[in-house]
Order: structure tokens, then sequence, then C-alpha cells
């Protein structure tokens, strides 16, 4: 199951578990859409693959029997941040941006 990370790892910003600005890199690496778009050029800064945007968990249990929602699972409450300086950012983004996510 997604932890669902609450925050950008670059501008820190709130992803609440309901957002529609949050992107997942294949490792749940997680970013907003306009750091995703305007900084990273769909290239995540730890694994080079690209960014889907972040499913959003159900907040009630619609299927009272298998315990799934927001109430039964909710969201990661661990602000993360990445690693990696903008300068290093940067760079790996350029080296690797023109090529597609299936192809890096």
């Amino acid at each position: 199951m997604l932890e669902l990370r609450p925050n950008c790892e670059l501008c820190d910003c709130d992803l609440p578990p309901q957002s529609a600005e949050a992107r997942i890199c294949s490792y749940e690496c997680t970013y907003c859409k306009n750091c995703v778009e305007a900084v990273l050029n769909n290239v995540c800064p730890t694994c080079g693959g690209g960014f889907a945007p972040r499913p959003i968990r159900p907040q009630n249990a619609w299927r009272a029997e298998l315990n799934l929602g927001l109430g039964n699972h909710p969201a990661g409450t661990n602000r993360k941040h990445s690693k990696f300086s903008v300068e290093d950012i940067k760079t790996h983004v350029e080296r690797i941006r023109d090529l597609k996510p299936e192809e890096r």
C-alpha cells in the first residue's frame, strides 16, 4: 500500500491524501505537480524514472468488511526531503531529461 507522503520532497508544500497535485515515481518519491513539470522535467532525482499522478485513497471504507479507506489506513505523516542539492538535481535532470521514461 502506498505511504501517501505528506509533502513535496523538493519545495516542501503540503500534499494531503486527497491532493490531485501529488506525483510519485515507481519508488514512491513524492513531488508536487509544479516541481515535476517546472524543475524536474519528469525526471526523478533519485531513480531517474518518470512520475505519475498519485492515486487518491478513498476517505470511506466503502466495503466495511475489507477495512479499507483512510480511516483504516491513514496517510503518512513523516515529511521527507530530497537528499540531493538543487545543483545536483539540475545536473541529473539535464543529463537524462530528453530520454522518455521508458527508455531510461
